[in-house]
């Protein structure tokens, strides 16, 4: 049976509407991104100050001054712009996820928005969270590691110090622009490996992992949390058994939520008398 010219009109009216919805929620987020960058530019000096602490409190703990060069002329230009994208991002992102929120929440069903929410909560809390972590935790000791090369400033990697007599002097003058991309390329590492549990209990909802599956994967698991260590930090090992000691946590805590949403899924269903015991139905034999 063909459609009609009426039925195909009919039939693609809602998919325009959604088109539309979507150009909107779309641009009204723009907007808000627009207007968080230009108000995250007019601040960029305190912002990377105040990235800068790590850096200094580490330099001062060895008598040195704290200063960072231009090594191309436009580089302070960029690192501006940088600083205004990055923080006009994460200004903007509550305004963004309740765009996102505002489209697909209508789609969904009452329970579904119930156990959507919640996730949509946590994973900026626990980006803020992985951040944090770096910043006060991880940047601290990975550059007094790195700071431990220079020569007549400190010391070596081994001794801890080097004699006046040193043939050469080796100092820290650090780029501003590779600063600023060392620092937000930790604080972004952490802040999105920390996503892993809300991830993980988001796809055990959805029955898509389970507990038992998850635990049976600990091992594959170790190996790929160590992969991932070793590509989003730096090449020193500090950092990434720093990284890898506060995935895994995660992973286990993952583990324990997911089993909690099972343990209710399934009192509901035996409520319910839905229930069908695996184990049972193994051990019945077959006519």
């Amino acid at each position: 049976m063909n459609a009609s010219p009426d039925d195909i009109d009919d039939s693609s009216a809602p998919l325009i509407e959604h088109l539309a919805e979507l150009r909107t929620r779309i641009l009204y987020s723009l907007a808000a991104f627009v207007v968080a960058m230009v108000i995250c530019f007019t601040v960029w000096n305190p912002i990377f100050n105040f990235l800068t602490h790590p850096i200094c409190e580490a330099l001062a703990d060895r008598q040195q001054d704290c200063g960072l060069v231009l090594i191309k002329l436009q580089e302070g230009f960029f690192v501006a712009v940088r600083i205004s994208v990055l923080g006009g991002f994460a200004l903007a992102f509550p305004v963004i996820a309740y765009q996102m929120w505002r489209f697909v929440a209508p789609g969904l069903y009452r329970t579904e928005k119930q156990a959507f929410l919640p996730f949509l909560v946590a994973s900026p809390a626990m980006f803020i969270a992985g951040a944090s972590f770096a910043y006060y935790v991880v940047l601290p000791i990975a550059f007094n590691f790195f700071l431990n090369f220079q020569q007549n400033f400190g010391g070596d990697a081994t001794t801890g110090t080097v004699g006046p007599d040193a043939p050469a002097g080796i100092v820290f003058q650090g780029s501003m622009e590779q600063y600023l991309s060392l620092t937000t390329s930790f604080v972004m590492a952490f802040g999105l490996c920390f996503q892993l549990p809300v991830l993980l209990t988001l796809m055990g909802k959805a029955g898509l992992v389970s507990s038992r599956g998850l635990a049976g994967m600990r091992r594959y698991a170790i190996v790929l949390i160590l992969c991932v260590a070793a590509l989003v930090t730096p090449p020193d090992v500090m950092s990434q058994l720093i990284l890898f000691g506060a995935i895994y946590p995660l992973y286990e805590v993952s583990i324990f939520l997911i089993r909690r949403i099972e343990k209710k899924r399934e009192a509901q269903m035996r409520a319910d008398g839905t229930w069908v015991d695996d184990e049972a139905d193994e051990d019945t034999p077959k006519a």
